[in-house]
């Protein structure tokens, strides 16, 4: 997605008609300061670069943001200044004694003859891409009470002769829903609520095929552009599943090596490799996260600013084990089914390592060990094929539960990056609740996690057959979780 900005208003010698219109329809967010407008342009065009704050006029340019997928533009947005002198416009234009078809005229005339002047900077900012064809979707805050001063705006808006509807954004808890509608329905021809704090993903496709419905050139290419955007959606779910797949084969794989001599202390030579081992891991995971982050266009989470709990959670501890609701009952029944499956290796320990325990003991070792925790994932072995050449090896990883563990990180922190409105700042707020594990883990799901997991840690081979399934699995997930 891209985007554009600055003032594109017409500069001295040309008209509104020499403004070469965009094939694609386009449609600008008005309204008064500070009502939500540049909150709503972010969740429409999937975009978190807008600048959003609770001080008026925040918005002082107009900007236009496309909505591009594969390099087609399916429709633009304007986010605007708000109205800062509607009376004195208004009265500006009510002064002409026109008829109605020639009032848009006279909305073009006020352009051309104050485009230079301070005083109006802010309207010939929100008028100019209405009057170069751009549908006008008026914005309100629907937790204030409907006042009088909102009707010169509207009246203004009125004058352009261009389609419109107008959105009641609910800020607060309180709703003046039913007064605004009463006031609105007289002006526009639809009206919607709508909240972009809180909007799923049907609430956008909804709104899209209601701005469709106010101009009729507008419903193929719109009608196309949900099409378009849903099936961008799909793809994405996919390339989610994929990069989990990625950040599990690689981590389940992964060996670390430190080397020894005689001279050296083994255990803390051993405590300097586990702690390289789970480095890796958590470096391998937040890369993960930020290619997630990427593909669903939340490249701007201030994480940096404001750290977030679940990340800071170490992966190897206690806390991690209960976050994700996996009881010891969850454990016990996943530890038998995966022990059955894997052969229940309780240790980590280089692959082919004879104190591998043999899958004949499998379910049972595997419940037990659920039962008892995480409390050994880590072993290491002495290598070494010559005097003088010899090193401790970890990796690579063969504890079921823990691979459960880091799964469903990786699932909870993408159905959450997914289920985020792009309307949304600060704080990225993680909240597991205990139905999680039964969303993704149960009986139709484990044995898939198990055999694909089983195959990574033999021998490293890519198993195509079996990463299909296990990417469908995790998209089919992601999407239960992002309904």
């Amino acid at each position: 997605m891209g985007e554009k900005d600055g003032r594109d208003r017409p500069t001295k010698g040309e008209t509104m008609q020499d403004i070469a219109s965009v094939e694609h329809p386009k449609f600008v967010v008005v309204g008064h300061p500070n009502k939500g407008k540049s909150s709503i342009v972010s969740s429409l065009s999937f975009d978190d670069t807008i600048q959003i704050a609770d001080t008026p006029g925040t918005t002082t340019i107009k900007r236009s943001f496309p909505f591009i997928v594969d390099g087609k533009t399916l429709y633009e947005i304007y986010d605007t200044p708000g109205f800062q002198r509607p009376r004195r416009v208004l009265s500006w234009l009510q002064s002409h004694d026109v008829s109605a078809d020639k009032r848009a005229d006279v909305v073009k005339e006020f352009i051309e003859t104050f485009r230079d002047d301070e005083r109006y900077i802010d309207e010939i900012e929100l008028l100019t891409p209405i009057m170069q064809g751009a549908g006008i979707i008026y914005v309100v805050d629907g937790s204030k009470p409907y006042g009088e001063e909102y009707e010169m705006e509207m009246e203004i808006l009125r004058w352009t002769g261009e389609p419109s509807m107008a959105l009641i954004n609910l800020i607060d808890t309180t709703s003046y829903e039913e007064q605004w509608r009463k006031a609105l329905g007289q002006y526009f021809k639809l009206v919607r609520v709508y909240n972009p704090m809180s909007r799923t993903f049907d609430d956008h496709i909804q709104l899209l095929r209601a701005i469709a419905q106010l101009r009729e050139e507008w419903v193929a290419p719109l009608t196309q552009a949900i099409d378009i955007t849903i099936q961008n959606r799909e793809q994405r779910f996919q390339k989610t599943a994929q990069c989990i797949a990625d950040m599990m084969q690689d981590i389940l794989t992964h060996t670390q090596k430190i080397s020894i001599s005689s001279h050296d202390n083994t255990e803390s030579k051993r405590e300097l490799l586990i702690e390289r081992y789970r480095e890796y891991i958590k470096q391998r995971e937040k890369r993960a996260q930020k290619q997630i982050e990427s593909i669903w266009n939340h490249n701007h989470l201030q994480k940096e600013q404001t750290p977030i709990p679940f990340i800071d959670i170490d992966l190897f501890s206690s806390q991690s084990e209960s976050i994700f609701g996996l009881t010891k009952q969850k454990l016990i029944t996943t530890g038998v089914a995966s022990g059955a499956a894997v052969g229940a290796s309780a240790d980590l320990l280089t692959a082919g390592s004879t104190l591998f325990l043999g899958s004949a003991i499998g379910a049972i070792v595997g419940g037990v060990g659920a039962y008892m925790g995480f409390g050994k994932i880590f072993d290491t072995k002495l290598m070494g094929r010559k005097l003088g050449k010899r090193y401790l090896q970890i990796g690579p990883l063969q504890e079921p539960n823990f691979t459960y563990i880091l799964l469903g990180r990786a699932i909870y922190y993408s159905s959450t990056i997914i289920s985020r409105s792009h309307a949304m700042r600060g704080k990225l707020e993680i909240e597991v609740g205990e139905e999680f594990q039964d969303i993704w883990l149960n009986k139709e799901t484990t044995p898939i996690i198990a055999k694909y997991h089983k195959l990574l840690t033999k021998d490293n081979k890519t198993h195509s057959e079996e990463r299909v399934e296990y990417i469908d699995m995790l998209s089919l997930i992601l999407k239960r979780l992002s309904s």
